[in-house]
């Protein structure tokens, strides 16, 4: 069989909040579906897990051969909306992308804000700020930090997601 031949990856758009229905049916009809999940651990010590977040809400990956798989019944999946196309031609999706990102949500997530010390210079990035130095105070909570930052002439403590907090280049 040709590479061309090859089963790929394609993208599947779902109905809103439909990701695991359209996943189950599908698997039922015995398609191969990759649905990246993102687990949050528990907020506090000795509490339940958070539920799995998906980290592309309304999509999902299934794996298709262009020549021997039946597409038709796709359509009428329960949860599917449609299969994503660009100029009325499903588009294949790199197995290296989906192996990436296999490989990235098998990895134990760890807190960013373990990695940065009180009194160490970070840059704030996203959610509006752009490149902004600060000084890294404590940690928050598990999402959130406390950093300094120099607004207007003074120095004022703020507390900003972990994910904008980068090691100061």
């Amino acid at each position: 069989m040709s590479p061309n031949n090859a089963p790929r990856w394609y993208l599947i758009q779902t109905k809103p909040r439909q990701e695991a229905r359209a996943e189950e049916h599908l698997r039922r009809q015995h398609f191969e579906c990759y649905r990246p999940l993102k687990t949050h651990p528990p907020l506090r010590p000795g509490q339940q897990a958070r539920a799995d977040e998906a980290l592309f809400p309304g999509y999902l990956f299934i794996h298709l051969d262009c020549l021997h798989d039946n597409w038709y019944p796709i359509r009428s999946t329960r949860g599917v909306s449609r299969v994503v196309t660009f100029g009325g031609q499903p588009i294949p999706v790199r197995d290296e992308l989906i192996e990436q990102l296999r490989r990235r949500l098998a990895q134990p997530e760890d807190t960013p804000a373990a990695a940065f010390k009180p009194g160490e210079r970070v840059q704030l990035s996203g959610g509006g700020f752009s490149d902004i130095e600060a000084i890294f105070v404590s940690n928050d909570g598990e999402e959130r930090s406390i950093i300094l930052l120099k607004l207007l002439q003074r120095e004022q403590k703020v507390r900003v997601p972990t994910r904008y907090l980068h090691c100061f280049a």
